[in-house]
């Protein structure tokens, strides 16, 4: 049975940086909206079941409700709490439940989430948080449609996926925790901040992706030494205080935010090579600040290519185009039947 999971984070593109910068926020509706395209598309693509996750705001469940597709919905209690913790716990039973892909609605933060609980998952993101270098920006229903196509074998997804980079942090005597876009050791700062970083505050960074166009830390490091989601290597960045020299980069940390990052070195690395950070100090990673250092604990920080399987909708939709997975498919029915004068002539 082709089975598509969909999960939507009701608190990405909400936390306190749309006041502190000029992020935009996505709302609750609009989220909904995403899944029920998300949804329709996957029906459409060959998926015979959906996976969606009960939390407070009913995103995804009043999303799929009225949808009138012929699939089987299935929902998800996994004692949601508007936490991370619940997309773990959400991710963890839709791999038990079989599913063949999934499709994320959130940033940078709620991605890393699925990779911490399933490393190698077959995975759609779809960007609805602040940082969003890693989420795809595409049209829900044609997210939908390619995770069904994949879902359902008409297109295989070793053939339109690949693991992506990340960040590894093997922390000294505590389990080990990984980035997908960046882990940065920051000074005097503390857990559990949302506020944008202070670029002071800023010593070392380790970037599985410097991208010159993104916002947040990656911009840091591709605004001198671009490495894409394609390149075989990551980027290290020693900055320091104002006091401490080195160059002064204008970088976007937020959105629509600049500030002056001091900038001592910056370097390739290789894939395993480690980049050693100290405490005291405060592990952030995707922008999101969750590890403490001690005085004297240490870290080793590590780029590889082990991650998710992120689906390259384009191709599976080229693919599916080229062998014709889209025709001869009769009888389509959805709750639009008859409105507006519509309906499908199969």
């Amino acid at each position: 049975m082709g089975t598509v999971g969909i999960l939507a984070n009701p608190m990405s593109g909400r936390d306190v940086r749309r006041l502190a910068a000029r992020a935009s926020t996505t709302t609750l509706e609009i989220k909904r909206d995403q899944v029920s395209r998300v949804a329709i598309g996957a029906a459409a693509g060959g998926a015979k079941r959906l996976l969606v996750v009960a939390e407070p705001f009913r995103i995804s469940t009043s999303a799929v409700e009225h949808l009138g597709l012929d699939v089987e919905i299935e929902v998800l209690d996994v004692g949601a709490e508007l936490r991370a913790a619940d997309t773990q716990r959400a991710v963890a039973r839709m791999r038990e439940a079989g599913c063949s892909a999934l499709v994320v609605l959130g940033g940078d933060g709620t991605q890393r989430a699925v990779a911490k609980t399933w490393r190698d998952a077959p995975l759609v993101p779809l960007s609805t948080g602040t940082n969003n270098v890693f989420p795809l920006h595409v049209e829900a229903t044609s997210a939908g449609l390619a995770a069904g196509l994949v879902a359902s074998a008409r297109v295989p997804l070793a053939d339109v996926s690949r693991p992506v980079k990340v960040v590894n942090a093997e922390i000294a005597g505590e389990p080990p925790d990984l980035a997908l876009i960046d882990a940065a050791l920051l000074i005097g700062d503390a857990v559990g901040n949302f506020m944008p970083f202070e670029p002071a505050r800023l010593r070392q960074l380790v970037l599985a992706r410097a991208e010159p166009a993104a916002v947040g830390m990656s911009p840091i490091g591709g605004l001198l030494h671009p490495c894409g989601d394609g390149d075989e290597f990551g980027v290290a960045v020693l900055c320091g205080a104002h006091e401490d020299g080195g160059r002064a980069l204008l970088a976007p940390i937020s959105p629509g935010l600049f500030r002056t990052v001091h900038v001592k070195g910056v370097r390739r690395i290789e894939f395993g090579e480690p980049v050693t950070v100290e405490g005291p100090g405060v592990l952030a990673f995707d922008g999101d600040r969750e590890r403490a250092l001690a005085p004297g604990q240490r870290a080793v920080l590590s780029v590889s290519r082990d991650g998710p399987r992120r689906i390259d909708v384009e191709a599976v939709l080229a693919r599916a185009a080229r062998e014709g997975a889209l025709l001869g498919r009769a009888h389509w029915h959805d709750a639009f039947d008859g409105a507006f004068g519509s309906g499908d002539c199969c």
